[in-house]
């Protein structure tokens, strides 16, 4: 079996910070409020680790593991996080909210219907659900710039 090529980073997470540091500061706001939102921590590491596997994110996959890590999400549910809808191991609240990610997510691909809106409300308060959908927004935002450049995926249990 050929060894896979390894994929060189087009700019560097340090040198993106270095060219536009207000892109890194209007979203460190963006994260402190989300902090302060109440929704669990775990959970907000759940949905950025999702919406970064759907959109192929190396850097952010890789970088909210290691948060989830340390927040001790369940090994299990990090494993089968690709197949939760089949793994039996996520609470509802948190298969509504991986469903809500992947709506979110993948918006372009198909229209968000009323019955899906309905399903998350179940399990979110109005606020919640626009704080959900604000971190959902944030980690795509994160995502699309990322991705393109390849930044290097951080190290477990490094300092990011």
């Amino acid at each position: 079996m050929p060894v896979a090529e390894a994929v060189a980073p087009r700019l560097e997470w340090k040198t993106f910070q270095e060219i536009v540091p207000e892109f890194a500061t209007a979203m460190a706001s963006i994260t402190h409020a989300l902090r302060k939102s109440g929704i669990e921590p775990g959970l907000r590491e759940l949905i950025k680790i999702r919406a970064s596997q759907l959109n192929g994110c190396a850097f952010c996959i890789q970088f909210h593991l290691n948060d989830a890590r340390k927040l001790n999400v369940p090994a299990e549910k990090l494993d089968l996080l690709a197949a939760w809808r089949e793994a039996g191991v996520f609470s509802a609240r948190e298969r509504a909210a991986l469903e809500w990610t992947e709506h979110v997510t993948l918006l372009a691909q198909k229209h968000i219907d009323d019955e899906a809106y309905a399903r998350v409300q179940e399990h979110f308060s109005e606020r919640d659900l626009t704080l959900l959908t604000v971190a959902i927004s944030q980690i795509n935002a994160w995502n699309r710039v990322a991705a393109p450049f390849r930044f290097t995926p951080p190290v477990p249990g490094s300092a990011q």
